[in-house]
């Protein structure tokens, strides 16, 4: 019984040995599930995707679309996804709360603006009294709009009227519809409402709209910084997961971020393919204008942080109740 027990033991340790071995020497994995919304976020891992770029690492790579904060949450919390595109503040609640993620970098620095039918609508401020469709109670970028307003002597509450939706593309509906006159949107969401206000049939009912205050620029004015806001990133999920496989996902992330910002309109193509509701022109549009750029999470990590305290002030329970500690950031 003893010799028995010896060699069950030692099957193990080959087994791990061999699984060890297996990494070592380049065994690709089975498969590789990437997450994201239909923003900009998710453009360069859809590039990465459609140019087999993780090949060499996995067998197959599928991209999982998730259509709000919500959903997002659940699919991190799934144990199948092993990157996912989410708002900073999301993955730093998230591990705070116990969930074993790290933020690999940021790439969303700026793609938020407010459309109007008013195109004299240069700031903030110049919207008090006006009703505003906002998408994601609670979440980006009603986050970014409240904080803006209050540190400029605004009340949101009863100096706005805000008209919550599900998403950024149920505003943009409700703006082309005539339903609402103002909306906070992100791109390509933006790009998505001018372009179908200015083509048939749409045109024949829609109104003119215009791209008015930068909340980048309005972020900036406010805490005298640059007009930037470390918005979302990618994170690493199955931290399991070896580090060739995670080194390599960072090097065609960074080449993806680069190919999308030099080649908007091939890469309008490849998106608008996987996500039925958006245009190859749209997203072209919104590539051109967004600030996307790769930084690592710990080459961001000032800008983090001051974002983290910002919302941890207004609520901390937005980022899981504490900054995170060094374990969150990457490498």
């Amino acid at each position: 019984m003893k010799s028995g027990y010896c060699l069950k033991i030692l099957t193990a340790l080959l087994l791990l040995v061999s699984s060890s071995l297996t990494f070592a020497t380049g065994e690709k994995l089975e498969k590789l599930t990437l997450s994201g919304p239909f923003a900009a976020v998710s453009n360069p891992m859809i590039r990465m995707i459609n140019a087999n770029a993780l090949q060499d690492v996995a067998e197959r790579v599928e991209f999982v679309v998730w259509k709000d904060p919500d959903q997002m949450r659940a699919l991190a919390l799934n144990g199948k996804t092993d990157f996912i595109a989410t708002p900073t503040n999301v993955a730093a609640n998230l591990y705070n709360r116990g969930k074993q993620l790290t933020l690999l970098n940021v790439s969303i620095w700026g793609i938020m603006w407010m459309v109007s039918r008013d195109p004299e609508l240069k700031t903030l401020a110049d919207f008090k009294g006006k009703e505003i469709a906002m998408p994601f109670r609670g979440d980006m970028p009603d986050l970014v709009f409240r904080e803006v307003a209050e540190r400029q002597g605004l009340n949101p509450r009863r100096d706005f009227n805000l008209r919550y939706v599900a998403n950024p593309l149920d505003a943009m509906q409700l703006l082309i519809l005539r339903r609402v006159d103002h909306a906070l949107l992100v791109e390509p969401a933006i790009s998505m409402a001018l372009r179908k206000t200015k083509s048939f049939p749409a045109k024949l009912i829609a109104p003119d709209l215009y791209r008015t205050a930068d909340m980048q620029e309005e972020w900036g004015k406010v805490f005298n910084s640059p007009p930037e806001v470390p918005q979302a990133g990618i994170a690493l999920l199955n931290t399991g997961l070896p580090k060739r496989v995670v080194k390599r996902f960072m090097e065609e992330h960074q080449k993806a971020v680069q190919w999308c910002n030099d080649h908007p309109d091939e890469a309008g193509k490849i998106v608008a393919e996987r996500i039925d509701m958006l245009t190859p022109e749209a997203v072209s549009d919104s590539i051109r204008i967004s600030n996307i750029k790769q930084v690592s999470s710990r080459a961001a990590k000032k800008e983090l942080e001051h974002f983290f305290r910002v919302l941890h002030k207004r609520k901390p329970a937005l980022v899981g109740g504490k900054l995170p500690d060094d374990g969150f950031y990457y490498p």
